[in-house]
């Protein structure tokens, strides 16, 4: 693929990552959709960080020349994707947060092997394939949902001990 096409594909997922956002802020339950988001782009940028530096990824095409990291991914898409998932396992038992855990990773997975061999959006070095890909990106949508039920839990908790007070 040629330069011109990589760099309209990621204005393109940028706006679209963009549209989404403000999609999921107007939904219900917005400050914890926020707080994911924010956490899930902190976790993804200290691991992209991570494994950009320890040369296991490079991004020869960036959106913005200033990073060495995929900023449409590690800050807008990855959240955006972590909030759906959130919004979809907010009453799951842990099996259910699994499977869509996996739902979500192996259609990830799938796109950025292909963008990997069929374009410079990415480039996978050393020992990286699509195995690291699909159990990082599964880990912490984990991760970050097993956070927010400690998170929640803490709230509904806190919420309770107050209105006993009053």
């Amino acid at each position: 693929m040629n330069s011109t096409i990589e760099k309209t594909t990621l204005k393109s997922l940028f706006l679209f990552g963009v549209f989404a956002f403000f999609n999921l802020v107007r939904k219900p339950l917005m400050k914890d959709w926020l707080i994911i988001f924010f956490l899930k782009s902190y976790i993804s940028s200290i691991l992209n960080v991570i494994a950009v530096k320890k040369g296991y990824l490079k991004y020869p095409v960036p959106l913005f020349k200033t990073f060495d990291v995929s900023v449409l991914f590690s800050y807008i898409l990855f959240p955006i994707s972590c909030v759906y998932y959130n919004q979809l396992t907010k009453n799951s038992n842990i099996f259910g947060m699994i499977v869509k855990a996996m739902c979500f990773s192996i259609p990830m997975t799938i796109v950025e092997n292909w963008l990997e061999q069929n374009t410079r959006l990415i480039e996978y070095k050393k020992s990286w394939d699509w195995k690291y890909t699909f159990s990082s990106i599964t880990t912490t949508f984990l991760i970050v949902r097993f956070i927010m039920g400690i998170i929640r839990k803490g709230t509904h908790t806190g919420y309770s001990a107050i209105n006993k007070e009053q």
